[in-house]
C-alpha cells in the first residue's frame, strides 16, 4: 500500500507541476488559463489514452496511501521511534489528508468531478468555517497549521531527514545524490507552497474575507505576482515536478 500510495502521489506532484511550469510561461506570454492543482492534473490525465482508468489508479493509490499512514497511526511506523505518541499523530494526520484527497480523485472518477476548482473550494469551505461560531478563530488556527507545516516540510527536506527512511546502500553513489537532490528541492518547493497557502487562509481569517483564501493554483499563480515574475513560478513548479519524481524515488527505496 505504501509503495502503490507513493507512485500516486508522485503522479499527481508531476503533472501539477507540469501545468504550473505552463501557467508560468503563459503568464509572461499571454495563456495561462489551466488550473495548476489537483482537477487540473485530474483533468489533464483524464484526456490522455486510458485517462479514466489512469485517474481511478490513482484514486486507489491514494486509498493506499491513506490505508498506510493510517496503520502507522494504530501499530506505529518503521524505524526506531516509529511507536512514540507524536509520530502516531502525524501519521493520523497525514492519513486524514490523504483520505480526503483519495475522496476527491475518486469522485472525479465516478463523474462529479469537473465541478469546482480547488480555488474555488478553498474560498467555499473558508466562507461557511467563518459564519460559524468563532470561526475567524478556527480558520485562523487552521492557516496557521498548514503554513507551520509547510515550513516543517522545507526544513525537514532541507536538513535530508528522509535518508533516515530511504534503504539506498546498494545503490550507486550518483544514485543516492541524485535521490538526495531530488528530495531536498523538491521537499523545499512543497512546504513554500503549504506555507503560502497557510499564510492567505490566515490573511482571509483577519480580514473576514473567503476571497483571500487560496487553492494550489491560485497559491502557485501568487508567485509570478513577485519582483521575480513568472521565473520565480517556474523554479517552484519545477520543484513540484523533482518532488514527483521524489516520490517515485521513495515507492523504490522506502523502509516501510
Amino acid at each position: 500500500m505504501a509503495r502503490c500510495g507513493l507512485v500516486a502521489r508522485g503522479l499527481m506532484y508531476v503533472v501539477i507541476g507540469v501545468l504550473a511550469v505552463r501557467v508560468a510561461f503563459g503568464e509572461s506570454g499571454g495563456g495561462g488559463g489551466e488550473e495548476a492543482d489537483r482537477t487540473g492534473a485530474l483533468q489533464e490525465l483524464v484526456e490522455k489514452p486510458f485517462g479514466g482508468v489512469l485517474v481511478w489508479a490513482v484514486g486507489f493509490g491514494l486509498v493506499c496511501m491513506t490505508l498506510w499512514r493510517l496503520s502507522e497511526a494504530v501499530l506505529g511506523a518503521a524505524g526506531p521511534d516509529g511507536d512514540k505518541v507524536g509520530k502516531r499523530l502525524a501519521a493520523a494526520g497525514r492519513a486524514l489528508f490523504y483520505g480526503v484527497v483519495a475522496f476527491s480523485v475518486l469522485s472525479f472518477a465516478a463523474g462529479s468531478g469537473g465541478g469546482q476548482s480547488g480555488d474555488e473550494q478553498s474560498r467555499d469551505v473558508t466562507a461557511r468555517a467563518l459564519e460559524v461560531p468563532g470561526g475567524p478563530w478556527w480558520v485562523a488556527a487552521a492557516g496557521v497549521g498548514v503554513a507551520v507545516g509547510g515550513v516543517v516540510i522545507a526544513v525537514q527536506a532541507a536538513r535530508r531527514s528522509f535518508r533516515q527512511h530511504l534503504s539506498m546502500d546498494r545503490q550507486p553513489e550518483g544514485v543516492r545524490i541524485a535521490v538526495e537532490v531530488l528530495g531536498v528541492v523538491g521537499g523545499v518547493a512543497r512546504g513554500a507552497v503549504f506555507a503560502s497557502a497557510g499564510a492567505f487562509v490566515v490573511h482571509a481569517a483577519v480580514s473576514y474575507d473567503p476571497a483571500k483564501a487560496k487553492g494550489v493554483d491560485d497559491t502557485l499563480r501568487t508567485f509570478a505576482q513577485t519582483p521575480a515574475g513568472p521565473w520565480l513560478l517556474a523554479a517552484v513548479a519545477t520543484g513540484l515536478v523533482l518532488f514527483g519524481l521524489f516520490s517515485w524515488a521513495m515507492a523504490c527505496w522506502r523502509r516501510v
